[in-house]
């Protein structure tokens, strides 16, 4: 299982952390040791002074693809999440400043939280029209729709499957909008998709 995250896909967020709008969908991997399904507390790692939360958007691969063409891109997901991709920011910075991979600030165990999936037909919206929002301790911090993607999902799909063969239970975090931020310990991080409580983390 695939961990794949989709950078800058969100032109306000670019624009927060002063870097261009990508031209072309750009993406890491995370470690599958990174995934917390179940919304685990999370320990504040001993190794950052700024963790960070970016609210996305989580599409699951739900059959075998290679090289998809975005008019199929649609057969290939039936089913979306709220997630947080946590950054070890001070990590980034200086990984970034030295030219190195920055692997270590965004793969550590769980990096990658993910609440429950919930079928888009049960949502009644649209993959393109997904509305979506993160509070911190009861106050909204990050708030997004899919419509204001750079890349929408087919594309990404598309994209990613050029390169790397999609497989049955594969995670794309599509991108977070602006707002990301610090979090810190005995923070409470709750998320909404489309109107629904999607996800609830402690953070210890």
């Amino acid at each position: 299982m695939k961990i794949l995250c989709v950078v800058r896909n969100y032109a306000p967020h670019a624009g927060e952390m002063k870097a261009a709008v990508p031209e072309e969908p750009t993406f890491f991997m995370k470690p599958d040791s990174a995934l917390n399904p179940k919304q685990l507390p999370l320990f504040y790692p001993d190794f950052t002074q700024d963790l960070q939360h970016e609210a996305e958007v989580v599409v699951r691969i739900e059959r075998l693809g290679k090289c998809i063409q975005p008019r199929f891109a649609h057969k290939y997901y039936h089913s979306v999440a709220l997630g947080i991709d946590f950054t070890a920011r001070d990590l980034q910075r200086k990984a970034k400043a030295s030219g190195l991979p920055w692997l270590v600030s965004k793969g550590f165990d769980g990096s990658a939280v993910v609440g429950p999936f919930f079928e888009l037909e049960e949502l009644g919206c649209r993959i393109d029209e997904l509305d979506f929002s993160l509070s911190r301790n009861g106050e909204t911090v990050q708030h997004g729709n899919t419509r204001d993607m750079i890349f929408p999902v087919d594309s990404l799909i598309a994209h990613i499957s050029r390169f790397m063969t999609l497989r049955t239970g594969d995670l794309i975090f599509t991108g977070t909008p602006a707002g990301v931020g610090p979090v810190a310990i005995g923070d409470t991080l709750q998320g909404t998709l489309c109107g629904r409580a999607a996800l609830s983390l402690a953070i210890k």
